[in-house]
């Protein structure tokens, strides 16, 4: 049975604070559809670059954005690895705004699958690994972990996923979800992905703190400003089996919640910048539709027609940008139409 020690420092619970404040901060927010399309847009770019970047992908953000708006034909590997990231993150999403996702094993296996599809073979797709792997530290040119072997990683894995199942109404999301990132990262149950699979499905755990927002940050971007710390802090030396019963969890959790906090900071002080823009800032005009809807509950195009002296087209023009928004929804047919907030 799994049992990982770790403390709830000073510190931490401060960190788990904050990250409570900042989400409640920006999940009072009311933001229009056009801005979150492209608040989502940006933190998928971002995601897929960090999280794949800080797995040794060479190719720039200018360049990962490229690939997923032209998304070519003829690919290299790093190519492939970017659009299968980002494949999956929409995938995940969908799932997420769906509630269709349910935190397995298996699900943590179809993850892989995706990540490293056409990459490795089939007996390695979506399959735990079946021969022992190392991992070694360029800088030093040797191997400094001996992951578990791979007999033991089915069972290493399914004791995890059942800790975080039976623990999510006794321990904090933010605190599970770090013990499970750093625990995939020890067992290391794949012969590739698994850091791209483990950060992903660190995702679903984080989703679940009621981070409406989820949409908009993307923690792998702290991570890939410092790889060597995170690496540091993520794994660990020696053979897991002289080291796995002192493993404590306390400092990568601070460090996991400051990433977070990081994040959402970055995230909220670029939110003005993309809230005010042509295509979102409203007009007198448009304010007026607003407040008569607050006042009245509705408003027709006729009730409009008093309030501004505005051809009948424009009026519809005006209508359907609060629509594009997403500050109102158009009820009723044709002439008996009318608009209500939403």
């Amino acid at each position: 049975m799994f049992a990982p020690k770790y403390t709830i420092t000073d510190k931490l619970l401060t960190n788990i604070k904050r990250i409570n404040q900042l989400v409640n901060k920006l999940n009072s927010h009311r933001f229009p559809n056009i801005v979150l399309v492209e608040l989502q847009k940006k933190a998928e770019e971002t995601s897929t670059y960090a999280s794949t970047s800080i797995e040794g992908n060479p190719l720039p953000l200018t360049d990962v954005k490229k690939v997923l708006k032209t998304r070519p034909q003829n690919i290299r590997e790093s190519e492939q690895e970017v659009l299968n990231y980002n494949k999956i993150l929409k995938e995940i999403d969908a799932k997420i705004n769906k509630k269709a996702i349910f935190f397995t094993v298996d699900f943590i296996l179809f993850i892989q699958k995706k990540v490293i599809d056409k990459l490795l073979p089939s007996f390695q797709s979506g399959k735990f690994r079946r021969e022992a792997v190392f991992v070694n530290d360029p800088r030093l040119r040797k191997t400094v972990y001996w992951p578990p072997d791979h007999q033991d990683v089915p069972k290493l894995v399914e004791d995890l996923v059942d800790f975080v199942k039976s623990k999510k109404k006794i321990i904090d999301p933010l605190i599970l979800a770090g013990i499970f990132h750093k625990q995939m990262v020890i067992i290391h149950p794949f012969m590739d992905g698994n850091g791209r699979t483990t950060r992903l499905a660190t995702k679903i755990l984080l989703a679940e703190m009621g981070l409406n927002t989820f949409n908009l940050f993307s923690f792998e971007n702290y991570y890939n400003k410092n790889v060597s710390k995170y690496f540091e802090m993520v794994g660990m030396k020696g053979n897991y089996y002289d080291t796995y019963k002192t493993i404590n969890f306390t400092l990568w959790l601070e460090y996991f919640t400051d990433g977070i906090i990081d994040e959402l900071l970055r995230v909220g002080k670029n939110l003005p910048q993309q809230i005010i823009s042509p295509k979102t800032q409203l007009q007198p005009y448009h304010l007026k539709i607003l407040d008569f809807i607050e006042k009245k509950g509705f408003i027709t195009d006729h009730d409009y027609s008093k309030l501004v002296k505005r051809a009948r087209a424009t009026r519809h023009l005006d209508f359907k940008k609060l629509r594009e928004l997403g500050l109102i929804v158009m009820k009723g047919k044709s002439k008996t139409s009318y608009y209500t907030s939403k």
